[in-house]
Protein backbone atom coordinates (compact mmCIF):
# COMPACT_ATOMS: atom_id res chain seq x y z
CA UNK A 1 0.00 0.00 0.00
CA UNK A 2 0.75 3.71 -1.08
CA UNK A 3 -1.47 5.59 0.61
CA UNK A 4 -1.61 3.26 4.43
CA UNK A 5 0.82 2.09 6.41
CA UNK A 6 -0.43 -1.32 8.33
CA UNK A 7 1.04 -2.71 11.31
CA UNK A 8 -0.17 -5.16 14.16
CA UNK A 9 1.56 -5.36 17.40
CA UNK A 10 0.30 -8.23 19.23
CA UNK A 11 -3.18 -7.93 19.86
CA UNK A 12 -3.59 -4.54 18.35
CA UNK A 13 -3.66 -3.21 14.65
CA UNK A 14 -2.42 0.27 13.82
CA UNK A 15 -4.09 2.37 10.46
CA UNK A 16 -1.88 5.01 9.59
CA UNK A 17 -3.16 7.19 6.51
CA UNK A 18 0.02 8.23 4.75
CA UNK A 19 -0.51 11.13 2.70
CA UNK A 20 1.28 13.62 4.65
CA UNK A 21 1.81 15.82 1.77
CA UNK A 22 -1.68 16.38 0.95
CA UNK A 23 -2.89 16.52 4.71
CA UNK A 24 -3.94 13.01 4.10
CA UNK A 25 -7.23 13.67 1.62
CA UNK A 26 -8.74 11.10 0.81
CA UNK A 27 -8.09 10.29 -2.92
CA UNK A 28 -9.33 6.99 -4.99
CA UNK A 29 -6.06 5.19 -4.26
CA UNK A 30 -6.40 5.88 -0.27
CA UNK A 31 -10.46 5.04 -0.78
CA UNK A 32 -9.54 1.74 -2.66
CA UNK A 33 -6.33 0.67 0.06
CA UNK A 34 -8.45 1.70 3.41
CA UNK A 35 -11.14 -0.72 1.86
CA UNK A 36 -8.25 -3.56 1.42
CA UNK A 37 -6.82 -2.91 4.75
CA UNK A 38 -10.11 -2.80 6.28
CA UNK A 39 -10.65 -6.29 5.36
CA UNK A 40 -7.14 -7.25 6.17
CA UNK A 41 -8.05 -6.25 9.78
CA UNK A 42 -11.28 -7.86 9.97
CA UNK A 43 -9.79 -11.31 9.66
CA UNK A 44 -6.90 -10.45 11.58
CA UNK A 45 -6.45 -11.57 15.28
CA UNK A 46 -6.24 -7.94 16.50
CA UNK A 47 -9.06 -6.77 18.57
CA UNK A 48 -7.86 -3.64 18.99
CA UNK A 49 -7.65 -1.00 16.00
CA UNK A 50 -6.06 2.40 16.19
CA UNK A 51 -6.47 4.50 13.16
CA UNK A 52 -4.32 7.73 12.56
CA UNK A 53 -2.71 10.06 10.21
CA UNK A 54 0.79 10.32 9.56
CA UNK A 55 2.55 14.10 9.54
CA UNK A 56 0.07 17.18 10.42
CA UNK A 57 -3.16 16.16 10.66
CA UNK A 58 -5.47 13.07 10.77
CA UNK A 59 -7.20 13.82 7.61
CA UNK A 60 -8.59 17.31 5.41
CA UNK A 61 -11.06 15.20 3.79
CA UNK A 62 -11.69 14.33 0.42
CA UNK A 63 -9.53 14.88 -2.05
CA UNK A 64 -10.27 18.12 -4.37
CA UNK A 65 -8.49 17.17 -7.37
CA UNK A 66 -10.50 13.62 -6.99
CA UNK A 67 -13.87 15.30 -6.66
CA UNK A 68 -13.28 17.63 -9.66
CA UNK A 69 -12.00 14.19 -11.89
CA UNK A 70 -15.45 12.40 -10.98
CA UNK A 71 -17.90 14.34 -12.94
CA UNK A 72 -19.07 10.99 -15.34
CA UNK A 73 -21.96 9.61 -13.08
CA UNK A 74 -20.49 6.36 -12.88
CA UNK A 75 -17.46 7.28 -11.53
CA UNK A 76 -19.37 9.24 -9.10
CA UNK A 77 -21.18 6.19 -8.02
CA UNK A 78 -18.00 4.12 -7.99
CA UNK A 79 -16.21 6.58 -5.80
CA UNK A 80 -19.02 6.40 -3.35
CA UNK A 81 -19.65 3.00 -3.37
CA UNK A 82 -16.05 2.28 -2.40
CA UNK A 83 -16.99 5.15 0.96
CA UNK A 84 -20.01 2.71 1.68
CA UNK A 85 -17.75 -0.26 1.76
CA UNK A 86 -15.05 1.60 3.96
CA UNK A 87 -17.69 3.31 6.50
CA UNK A 88 -19.45 -0.33 6.96
CA UNK A 89 -16.56 -2.12 7.52
CA UNK A 90 -15.61 0.18 10.23
CA UNK A 91 -18.66 0.22 11.48
CA UNK A 92 -18.91 -3.37 11.89
CA UNK A 93 -16.14 -4.45 13.12
CA UNK A 94 -15.52 -7.46 14.98
CA UNK A 95 -12.93 -5.31 16.95
CA UNK A 96 -12.92 -1.55 19.61
CA UNK A 97 -11.78 1.19 17.11
CA UNK A 98 -10.19 4.04 18.00
CA UNK A 99 -9.50 7.24 16.04
CA UNK A 100 -6.26 9.05 17.54
CA UNK A 101 -6.99 12.48 16.00
CA UNK A 102 -4.39 15.40 15.97
CA UNK A 103 -4.75 18.35 13.50
CA UNK A 104 -7.31 18.96 11.26
CA UNK A 105 -10.06 15.87 10.73
CA UNK A 106 -12.50 17.45 8.32
CA UNK A 107 -15.20 16.27 5.60
CA UNK A 108 -15.03 13.06 4.79
CA UNK A 109 -12.05 12.39 7.49
CA UNK A 110 -13.96 13.18 10.08
CA UNK A 111 -16.96 11.21 8.55
CA UNK A 112 -14.97 8.15 8.66
CA UNK A 113 -13.08 9.03 12.59
CA UNK A 114 -16.69 9.19 13.72
CA UNK A 115 -17.41 5.54 12.35
CA UNK A 116 -15.09 4.40 15.03
CA UNK A 117 -15.85 3.51 18.65
CA UNK A 118 -13.73 6.16 20.36
CA UNK A 119 -12.52 9.39 18.94
CA UNK A 120 -9.30 10.77 21.18
CA UNK A 121 -8.30 13.55 20.18
CA UNK A 122 -4.78 15.92 21.05
CA UNK A 123 -5.21 19.92 22.24
CA UNK A 124 -4.26 20.84 18.61
CA UNK A 125 -6.80 18.58 17.02
CA UNK A 126 -9.65 20.41 14.93
CA UNK A 127 -12.23 19.24 13.70
CA UNK A 128 -14.91 20.38 10.99
CA UNK A 129 -18.11 18.85 9.01
CA UNK A 130 -17.37 21.25 6.25
CA UNK A 131 -18.79 20.36 3.61
CA UNK A 132 -21.30 23.48 3.44
CA UNK A 133 -18.06 25.23 2.03
CA UNK A 134 -18.96 24.29 -1.44
CA UNK A 135 -22.27 23.55 -1.23
CA UNK A 136 -22.01 20.18 -0.76
CA UNK A 137 -23.71 18.15 1.94
CA UNK A 138 -21.95 14.98 4.69
CA UNK A 139 -20.91 12.00 3.14
CA UNK A 140 -19.60 8.84 4.40
CA UNK A 141 -22.30 8.63 6.89
CA UNK A 142 -21.91 11.92 8.59
CA UNK A 143 -25.71 12.25 8.85
CA UNK A 144 -26.15 9.26 10.69
CA UNK A 145 -22.64 9.36 13.38
CA UNK A 146 -23.73 12.87 13.90
CA UNK A 147 -26.85 12.07 15.06
CA UNK A 148 -26.14 9.50 17.12
CA UNK A 149 -23.85 10.96 19.14
CA UNK A 150 -25.68 14.45 19.12
CA UNK A 151 -29.16 14.21 18.05
CA UNK A 152 -30.63 15.29 15.00
CA UNK A 153 -31.22 19.39 15.60
CA UNK A 154 -27.87 20.24 16.80
CA UNK A 155 -26.44 17.73 14.02
CA UNK A 156 -28.15 19.78 11.71
CA UNK A 157 -26.81 22.70 13.27
CA UNK A 158 -23.23 21.69 12.92
CA UNK A 159 -23.55 20.68 9.32
CA UNK A 160 -24.98 24.05 8.10
CA UNK A 161 -22.15 25.83 10.63
CA UNK A 162 -19.66 24.17 8.87
CA UNK A 163 -17.45 25.87 11.31
CA UNK A 164 -14.09 24.30 12.80
CA UNK A 165 -14.14 22.83 16.05
CA UNK A 166 -11.47 22.44 19.01
CA UNK A 167 -11.20 19.53 20.75
CA UNK A 168 -12.08 20.32 23.80
CA UNK A 169 -15.57 22.28 22.18
CA UNK A 170 -15.89 18.91 19.88
CA UNK A 171 -15.59 16.94 23.98
CA UNK A 172 -18.34 19.45 25.41
CA UNK A 173 -20.93 18.49 22.92
CA UNK A 174 -19.47 15.00 22.75
CA UNK A 175 -18.17 14.39 19.35
CA UNK A 176 -15.49 13.87 21.23
CA UNK A 177 -14.82 10.92 23.95
CA UNK A 178 -11.13 12.00 25.68
CA UNK A 179 -8.95 14.77 25.35
CA UNK A 180 -5.23 14.36 25.72
CA UNK A 181 -2.33 16.75 25.43
CA UNK A 182 -0.06 14.84 23.64
CA UNK A 183 -0.45 11.29 21.34
CA UNK A 184 2.18 9.80 24.38
CA UNK A 185 -1.34 10.02 26.69
CA UNK A 186 -3.49 8.66 24.22
CA UNK A 187 -1.37 6.01 23.66
CA UNK A 188 -1.87 5.41 27.69
CA UNK A 189 -5.38 5.37 26.94
CA UNK A 190 -5.36 2.77 24.34
CA UNK A 191 -3.13 0.81 26.44
CA UNK A 192 -5.64 0.78 29.24
CA UNK A 193 -8.09 -0.31 26.70
CA UNK A 194 -6.28 -3.02 25.88
CA UNK A 195 -6.36 -4.67 29.29
CA UNK A 196 -10.15 -4.90 29.80
CA UNK A 197 -12.25 -7.92 28.73
CA UNK A 198 -12.69 -7.15 25.28
CA UNK A 199 -14.60 -9.51 23.77
CA UNK A 200 -17.34 -8.89 25.91
CA UNK A 201 -17.05 -5.62 24.85
CA UNK A 202 -16.97 -6.48 21.23
CA UNK A 203 -20.16 -8.52 21.85
CA UNK A 204 -22.00 -5.26 22.95
CA UNK A 205 -20.95 -3.70 19.67
CA UNK A 206 -21.52 -6.42 17.67
CA UNK A 207 -25.31 -6.44 19.33
CA UNK A 208 -25.76 -2.82 18.26
CA UNK A 209 -24.42 -3.05 15.01
CA UNK A 210 -26.85 -5.47 14.21
CA UNK A 211 -29.35 -3.26 14.84
CA UNK A 212 -28.59 -0.25 13.24
CA UNK A 213 -26.19 -1.52 10.38
CA UNK A 214 -29.23 -1.12 8.18
CA UNK A 215 -30.14 2.42 9.00
CA UNK A 216 -26.56 3.08 8.25
CA UNK A 217 -26.91 1.71 5.29
CA UNK A 218 -29.88 3.58 4.16
CA UNK A 219 -28.46 7.15 5.29
CA UNK A 220 -24.92 6.10 3.03
CA UNK A 221 -27.51 5.41 -0.07
CA UNK A 222 -29.37 8.73 0.53
CA UNK A 223 -26.26 10.61 0.79
CA UNK A 224 -25.45 9.59 -2.60
CA UNK A 225 -28.27 10.83 -4.39
CA UNK A 226 -28.60 13.73 -2.41
CA UNK A 227 -24.72 14.44 -3.00
CA UNK A 228 -24.91 13.84 -6.81
CA UNK A 229 -27.89 16.06 -6.72
CA UNK A 230 -25.86 18.74 -4.94
CA UNK A 231 -22.85 18.66 -7.37
CA UNK A 232 -24.91 19.77 -10.05
CA UNK A 233 -25.85 23.04 -8.45
CA UNK A 234 -24.51 26.62 -9.01
CA UNK A 235 -24.06 27.15 -5.31
CA UNK A 236 -21.45 23.82 -5.76
CA UNK A 237 -19.52 25.38 -8.75
CA UNK A 238 -19.17 28.80 -6.90
CA UNK A 239 -17.99 26.94 -3.52
CA UNK A 240 -15.13 25.17 -5.72
CA UNK A 241 -14.29 28.49 -8.21
CA UNK A 242 -14.08 30.11 -4.55
CA UNK A 243 -12.05 27.30 -2.95
CA UNK A 244 -9.40 27.18 -5.96
CA UNK A 245 -9.80 30.98 -6.27
CA UNK A 246 -8.88 31.33 -2.09
CA UNK A 247 -11.55 33.50 -1.86
CA UNK A 248 -14.96 33.75 0.03
CA UNK A 249 -18.08 32.03 -2.31
CA UNK A 250 -21.04 34.19 -3.31
CA UNK A 251 -23.65 31.70 -3.09
CA UNK A 252 -27.08 32.49 -4.89
CA UNK A 253 -29.09 29.39 -3.11
CA UNK A 254 -29.15 27.70 -6.78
Amino acid sequence: METLVLTFEQNKAILELNRPQALNAMDVQMLEELVDALRQIKESDASVVVIRGRGRGFSAGGDIKTMLAVDDPSQFETVMKMIQEMVMLLYTMPKITVSLIHGPAAGLGFSFALASDYLIATKEARLAMNFIGIALIPDGGGHFFLAQRVGTVKAKQIIWEGKTMSADEAKQIGLVDLVVENEEQAEQAIASLQEKPLQAMIATKMLYAEQTKGDLLRVLELETNAQQRMRQTEDHREGVRAFLEKRKPVFRGR
